[in-house]
This record gives structure tokens, C-alpha cells and sequence, in this order.
């Protein structure tokens, strides 16, 4: 019987296993699943990140929802999405810190997969002071948590808070952040005892005083700031006189938006927002001077 020389067949299996080689790499390069990177068409043209107010349940809360719906409609040419902060919105208002590392989180994620969305932050009571960790204002001396990396500012197109408790603190977000104030826009309502010093609060001027009036006048301020350059605009930047819920005692004028531009000087207060041209959305004329108490 004939023999084949030992190591024969291992020497034809190692020529076999060096010629399929480069196919069972390239089959297996196939195979591992690459992770997509978005494109222009699956990127919204605006995003609005808000955070709730405490004890609401998790996503953007009335407040935000209520913003974001007047947004879209004053924006109607644009694409909006939204993403709810995650954090606790407890009453002993411990995660704010943690909050403000999730939007913080999530607005580099925006900005590495979709870098020409315009970002909006927004955020209610204690999802307001959320937003002022991540802006950078001061709270009395506390800090809870890091401001947004000032790389990231000019990815934010505009900041909306609502019954701001740093205005009792001697600052709003408009006026302390050299990160965002100059495109924001803080407002509270006169009877809110969470960001008004003063007399005629309720509580119900905190949990109920926000929506139609002061929403939709954040949303006119908003989409002027996102409009721009889009081919947009907003005419008047706000409603006419008397629109949204008034105050008994507060006057003839005193609705949460305020006369439109024109009609007569605006006092200060009651609707912070940055100084420069243009038409005002500064909220009602009330009979307290408190500048920056918004």
C-alpha cells in the first residue's frame, strides 16, 4: 500500500486555511453591524429639551407640553422634536444636579448626530432651576451640578423657564448666565409664590398661572429666535393686549403679555428677557419694581 508522506494533508489544510482566509475576514467584516450616522432628512430642524416640575410625572409635564404645542404652531414650518430630562422631580428637589448632567448628556448627543438642529432648553419650577445649573447661574451660593461646556452655547438657538425660584434669589437666568442669558427668556406670573416676592400670592398662581398665557408668549419669543435665518418670521413678537388670563387689581393692561410694541413704555419685571432691538415680549405691568424678580 502506498503511502502519503506525513504532514501532506496539513500542508494542503494550511494552504486551504491561507486561501480562504481573506473571505472568512471579509464575511465577517459584513457581518458586524456598523452604527448609523443620521442624515440631514432624519434630523429635526429644532429640538426642545424641558425639564418638569416637581412631583410631575416623567416626560415634559403640562407647562412644556403646553409650550412646545404653542412652539409648533408659531413655528409652523419647522420640525420640532422634544426630550424630557430625566430625572427625580421630588419635593425635596435633591436631582437637579442629576438633571442638569442628562441634558447636558443629551445635548452633545444632538449636536454629534444631528449638528445643524437647533437646540431649545426649557424647564418649570423645579425643572427651571434644572435649566439654570446647565446655563451656569448661581443659586444663593450652591452649586448642584456643572454648566454646559461653553463649546456647546452656540448650539442653543433660545432658553424658556417658567416660576423661576431664582428670581427670589436675587438673579435670573436672562440677566446671571454670560453662557445663555442673552437668549433667554424667564418668566413668572405675579401671583406665583416660587419666583414672586411680594404680595397676592397663591399657590394656584404657581400650578395654574402658566398656561395659555405665559407658554404661548415664551413660544412667540422662541420662534422669533429659531425663524431667524430660517426665511421666517414672527410679526409683532407677541399677541395683541388683553390676550391670556389678567389679575384683579392689576389694571387695564395687565394680562401676561402686556401691550404690544407701541402702545406705551414697558415697565420692568415680570418677564425677563435680553435687552437689544426689536420688538418686546415682556410680560404684565404690575405695580412692584422688582427688576429681574421674574
Amino acid at each position: 500500500m502506498r503511502r502519503h508522506p506525513e504532514g501532506s494533508g496539513r500542508s494542503r489544510g494550511r494552504w486551504v486555511g491561507l486561501v480562504a482566509s481573506p473571505l472568512f475576514i471579509a464575511s465577517v467584516l459584513f457581518a458586524v453591524p456598523i452604527a448609523p450616522v443620521a442624515s440631514a432628512a432624519d434630523c429635526p430642524d429644532a429640538e426642545v429639551i424641558f425639564a418638569r416640575g416637581t412631583d410631575e410625572p416623567p416626560g415634559l409635564g403640562r407647562v412644556g407640553d403646553a409650550f412646545v404645542d404653542a412652539l409648533r404652531k408659531q413655528a409652523a414650518g419647522m420640525s420640532i422634536d422634544t426630550y424630557a430630562v430625566n430625572y427625580k422631580a421630588g419635593k425635596l428637589q435633591l436631582h437637579g444636579g442629576d438633571g442638569a448632567e442628562d441634558a447636558i448628556s443629551h445635548i452633545k448627543s444632538t449636536v454629534s448626530s444631528c449638528p445643524d438642529t437647533k437646540i431649545v432648553l426649557g424647564g418649570f419650577s423645579q425643572g427651571a432651576s434644572v435649566i439654570d445649573i446647565v446655563a451656569g447661574v448661581p443659586m444663593g451660593g450652591i452649586t448642584w451640578g456643572s454648566a454646559l461646556p461653553a463649546q456647546y452655547a452656540d448650539n442653543i438657538a433660545a432658553v424658556a423657564t417658567f416660576g423661576n425660584v431664582a428670581g427670589r434669589t436675587g438673579g435670573s437666568l436672562p440677566t446671571q448666565s454670560a453662557l445663555l442669558g442673552a437668549k433667554a427668556i424667564d418668566l413668572c406670573n405675579p401671583g406665583d409664590p416660587i419666583c414672586h416676592a411680594g404680595p397676592g400670592n397663591e399657590w394656584s398662581g404657581h400650578t395654574e398661572g402658566y398656561v395659555p398665557g405665559y407658554t404661548t408668549q415664551a413660544a412667540t419669543f422662541v420662534a422669533g429666535m429659531l425663524l431667524t435665518g430660517f426665511g421666517q418670521t414672527v410679526p409683532g413678537y407677541g399677541p395683541p393686549p388683553g390676550y391670556g388670563p389678567t389679575i384683579p387689581g392689576y389694571g387695564p393692561d395687565t394680562s401676561v403679555h402686556g401691550p404690544q410694541p407701541g402702545y406705551s413704555p414697558m415697565p420692568p419685571g415680570y418677564g425677563s428677557q435680553p435687552s437689544g432691538p426689536g420688538p418686546s415680549t415682556v410680560g404684565p405691568s404690575a405695580p412692584y419694581t422688582d427688576f429681574g424678580v421674574v
